[in-house]
């Protein structure tokens, strides 16, 4: 079974929509952007998200103890997308918490890491899809991320093979998450 990351969530509907449907993984905003939640907004949402689906933080170059609190909320996961020092893997690590290092394209040839997973995505965001056939290697499980919807989840899958899939605007309609996508997204990695 290949995992499955809904990232930006954002709602008590949001959510609940999870919930519903089970992904292994939810994502929780706290980098720049439309997605972008505050400690306590991402605190209470968690507080509401089902026992057997980890949350994840998203953060980007964001301070040490924004990282921390967000963990202290309920955070399990930290996934870094900017520059951030292997200092603080390993600090994370010591506290007991995994890490996702992201590799944005254009991607090195090999996306090794001390972090425990690797996350190769076509950029923040973006809604743009990665070339599936030239990725990167790495040391650690993959996440693949960057314009996977419930249209190409399939071939992206049997292409590359991760470990997960990271899905956010790939499940929205109208800038908001849809359920019926969430749960049409799920089921096909699921499937696999």
């Amino acid at each position: 079974m290949t995992a499955i990351k809904i990232c930006g969530l954002m709602t008590a509907a949001d959510v609940a929509a999870v919930n519903q449907y089970q992904p292994d993984y939810a994502g929780f905003v706290f980098a720049h952007g439309r997605h972008q939640l505050t400690v306590p907004t991402a605190s209470k949402l968690i507080q509401q998200l089902d026992a057997n689906i980890t949350p994840v933080g998203v953060f980007m170059n964001n301070d040490i103890d924004l990282i921390l609190a967000a963990v202290h909320a309920g955070i399990k996961i930290v996934q870094l997308h900017g520059s951030e020092p292997d200092a603080i893997i390993a600090l994370l690590q010591e506290r007991g918490v995994k890490v996702i290092r992201v590799f944005k394209a254009p991607l090195p040839q090999v996306a090794d890491t001390p972090a425990d997973y690797a996350m190769l995505d076509a950029g923040a965001g973006s809604g743009h899809k990665l070339d599936w056939q030239n990725l990167p290697s790495s040391n650690k499980p993959i996440f693949l991320a960057g314009g996977i919807t419930p249209a190409n989840i399939d071939k992206a899958i049997t292409t590359v093979h991760p470990y997960a899939v990271d899905v956010s605007s790939g499940v929205e309609a109208a800038g908001k998450k849809d359920p019926a996508l969430i749960a049409a997204i799920i089921a096909s990695a699921h499937k696999h």
